[in-house]
């Protein structure tokens, strides 16, 4: 693969703690017993890039507070910059309690902190401007203001600069109870400006109206991204580029926590298109994205055999090492 020395990605969006509840078959109410854990999509996808050997750097903001203070250990663990994280002195660390009952229901309580308050002047834009992939995952960023407007607003700088612009809407429904067709106009406000897409297939109904895969993608196209994946689990991934589709297999693994797959597969996508001369060029030829996402494929399944999302992420070697 040709290289250029300069391939940062820096990804946007939610930095947060998540608190699970390891009782069995509990709710929140009942549940006694948590395990702290770093949380976050964009943040994963940047520990991603930094643990195959990439450059990441990382941009939100926590409070200003013990739990802050721990995710930003977490993140310098991962050799991801954080100088671009932001710690509120007033608001607190975003927070989420998970339980899981036997049926697999889920009980969550949300406690938004400092994440949603990242405003567009806190932003190092000269550093920003510098990378030539940046990533935004959704989660929370599209949820209220002031984080959706400064969200958006650098998206669209972004594209006009020419930069590679990748989104994941990364759909919670727990998040957007009674607001989906917010969520759905949104993310295809972002989807206009983006280059690459990964989606789950419930996210691809939600946004497009149709869980048909060929169909729906083709309405995410007509948005304007070049290259469009719908994760299908061990399936593989469904790939829409340069005006063909195919389903790129996964690899048969024995899997133990699927958290952060999704993750670690646009992290590995973003490291391969970060390094070379011309990504965007890449994104619409679709034997070349054939290989980077059966790469990438590898490492979200690698990362299904061990639990938790940052301490599973596989090294460039180990994945290389798998067939």
């Amino acid at each position: 693969m040709k290289t250029s020395a300069d391939s940062l990605v820096v990804t946007i969006g939610e930095l947060l703690i998540d608190f699970f509840c390891t009782d069995v078959d509990v709710d929140l109410t009942r549940g006694t017993h948590f395990v702290k854990q770093a949380g976050g999509a964009p943040a994963n996808v940047a520990a991603s890039v930094a643990k195959l050997g990439g450059q990441a750097a990382f941009v939100g903001k926590v409070g200003h507070d013990p739990f802050g203070t721990f995710l930003k250990q977490v993140l310098d663990e991962q050799q991801v910059d954080t100088s671009m994280l932001v710690m509120d002195e007033h608001a607190p660390t975003t927070l989420a309690f998970v339980s899981l009952t036997k049926e697999g229901e889920r009980d969550f309580v949300f406690n938004r902190g400092a994440d949603g308050l990242l405003n567009y002047d806190e932003l190092d834009l000269e550093k920003i401007r510098q990378a030539k992939v940046i990533h935004f995952g959704s989660a929370t960023a599209l949820l209220d203001n002031p984080f959706r407007d400064t969200y958006l607003r650098l998206m669209a700088e972004a594209k006009e600069n020419g930069q590679l612009v990748s989104f994941d809407p990364n759909y919670r429904g727990d998040l957007w109870k009674g607001r989906i067709e917010e969520f759905a106009h949104l993310s295809r406000q972002a989807l206009s400006q983006a280059d690459f897409v990964k989606v789950s297939a419930e996210e691809l109904e939600v946004i497009s109206g149709t869980s048909e895969p060929t169909q729906g993608v083709r309405r995410i196209h007509q948005l304007g991204p070049q290259a469009v994946t719908v994760t299908l689990g061990k399936q593989g991934t469904f790939l829409s580029a340069g005006e063909q589709q195919t389903l790129v297999e996964s690899i048969p693994v024995k899997a133990v926590d699927a958290t952060g797959a999704g993750d670690a597969f646009v992290g590995a996508v973003l490291f391969q298109l970060a390094r070379l001369d011309d990504p965007q060029q890449a994104l619409g030829d679709m034997g070349q994205m054939q290989e980077i996402v059966a790469f990438a494929n590898r490492v979200g399944a690698l990362v299904c055999t061990k639990i938790g999302a940052m301490a599973a992420l596989p090294s460039y070697d180990e994945v290389m090492k798998v067939v």
